[in-house]
């Protein structure tokens, strides 16, 4: 398929700044979902041990979604529509860091602990994809606290370009 109708997004890394997460005993390991509207959510394959002071751990993970018009339809429909209504609120892919339970405390449940964003509507706009950009993660509990970075990168222009063309 052509890169016009791909968006990529790799995870490479994250890591913590000193914060309730870090200093949280429970929260051991971490992998990171990435959801776009309700059409896609993947997550890393792997979760890694909580990095801790100034560390950060490796991922290494990219997905595509597709976005050709014979496969595609909805996705292509929604994209469409984040270019063309600028108060959409949805417009960005949304990055989830949530916390595994360790092995032998497997009745707990996984746990959302922040989120980060990357707007397609802004790399449109600017012309340009992230590329190992560093994007803060938001405590999930205090929304406006910074509970460390993660690096990824969004290549979505060609697949925008080619939507706003059709």
């Amino acid at each position: 398929k052509q890169e016009a109708e791909k968006i990529r997004i790799k995870i490479t890394s994250l890591g913590l700044t000193e914060s309730r997460v870090t200093a949280d005993e429970t929260i051991q390991q971490l992998f990171v979902e990435c959801r776009l509207n309700n059409f896609l959510a993947e997550e890393t394959p792997l979760s890694l041990p909580k990095p801790t002071g100034g560390q950060r751990i490796h991922y290494n993970y990219s997905t595509v979604i597709n976005v050709d018009k014979a496969d595609n339809g909805a996705e292509r429909q929604y994209l469409k529509s984040i270019l063309q209504k600028p108060d959409l609120p949805a417009h960005s892919l949304k990055f989830t860091v949530v916390s595994d339970p360790p092995e032998d405390e497997q009745d707990l449940e996984c746990e959302d602990i922040g989120f980060a964003y990357v707007s397609l509507k802004e790399i449109f706009q600017r012309q340009r994809d992230l590329i190992d950009q560093e994007i803060d993660v938001f405590d999930s509990q205090d929304g406006r606290a910074v509970i460390g970075q993660l690096t990824v990168t969004v290549e979505a222009l060609q697949a925008l370009q080619s939507l706003q063309e059709d």
